[in-house]
């Protein structure tokens, strides 16, 4: 029998916008086959799922009006996104792209590096013709599906995947884990699946950023065997002219949201459910969050644009420590 390492194994690699972080405890003889697939599973989903690159599956299908095949990823992602949109009783409605064009954000902006401050115009691809948008969005989304051709009808308007394709990479990469390991995290960006008892037997403890820029966590959670995922206006925020935009837009108003909230943190047991939960709650807004998260029976943590901090009881089993 081959024996296990002691020392952990540690990965990390940018993709989908940010830092992937892959680490293995007491990893087994096939762990590192299994973190290479990881890796080139985020990949994938990044090449079929972007939206930077007018070349890719979404894209195409995007442009095409009509029906068109995708490969295996995105057609995946465009049907979680579409039960997403019925199950948050369509705020969570991927047909914000035009938005963010308009914003500026149509390319992948560096915001690792600091602020980002763009003119105040739109972009050259925002003035190129649309399709209608906000007159479209009045009415619910309904992608059409073609499994055995694995086709796909998105539009008339066309889609942003961005958070929860990341999201599902995420369950994605957990699932190929599991059959090398029983302790590991995967975490990209805010969205991670976290397996196990931890390093020290406790559950993996996981810092929740302050939002507001401060460098200590607003709260700290122990999780094990679950999810956890973070909708934050921290990172993605630019400046257009005068103007502060952030990628979370409002599909009722077409605009980033001003409910009141700086991040929503949700825990649960899948990391695309726990993405699109904690983007739904941000855009709910701070005066619903509470009473929406508890009838949906959501273990959220949120952080008000004045630095309040509000929980639902059901994240008590996982909260260790929060900033009062």
């Amino acid at each position: 029998m081959t024996a296990l390492l002691t020392e952990p194994l540690v990965r990390q690699f940018a993709t989908m916008g940010t830092t992937a972080r892959v680490r293995v405890e007491r990893p087994g003889p096939d762990a590192e086959r299994a973190v290479d697939a990881v890796q080139a599973l985020f990949g994938e989903v990044q090449a079929q799922c972007t939206r930077f690159d007018p070349a890719s599956p979404l894209m195409r299908a995007n442009a095409a009006g009509s029906w068109h095949p995708v490969p295996q990823w995105c057609y995946a992602a465009l049907e979680e996104a579409a039960a997403a949109h019925v199950r948050t009783g369509r705020l969570f409605d991927p047909r914000v792209l035009t938005e963010l064009v308009e914003l500026g954000y149509d390319t992948s902006l560096p915001f690792s590096a600091g602020p980002v401050s763009l003119p105040a115009r739109q972009s050259q691809q925002s003035r190129q013709p649309q399709r209608p948008v906000r007159s479209v969005r009045v009415l619910p989304w309904q992608p059409r599906f073609d499994a055995a051709a694995r086709a796909v009808a998105v539009g008339p308007a066309a889609v942003d995947l961005g958070g929860i394709a990341k999201g599902l990479a995420v369950r994605w990469a957990a699932d190929l884990l599991r059959a090398s390991a029983d302790t590991f995290f995967v975490d990209a960006g805010g969205d991670g699946y976290f397996a196990g008892a931890g390093p020290a037997d406790r559950g993996w403890s996981v810092g929740v950023e302050d939002p507001l820029g401060g460098t200590d966590p607003v709260a700290v959670l122990a999780v094990r065997d679950q999810a956890c995922a973070t909708s934050s206006t921290r990172l993605r925020r630019w400046q257009v002219g005068d103007r502060t935009a952030h990628h979370l837009i409002d599909p009722r108003t077409g605009g980033p949201s001003a409910g009141g909230l700086a991040s929503v943190t949700v825990v649960g047991s899948d990391p695309a459910a726990a993405e699109v939960w904690s983007k739904a709650l941000f855009l709910h807004g701070a005066d619903q969050i509470s009473s929406v998260a508890t009838a949906e029976g959501i273990a959220a943590l949120w952080v008000r644009d004045d630095g309040r901090i509000g929980a639902t009881d059901d994240l008590a089993p996982a909260l260790i420590w929060s900033r009062p």
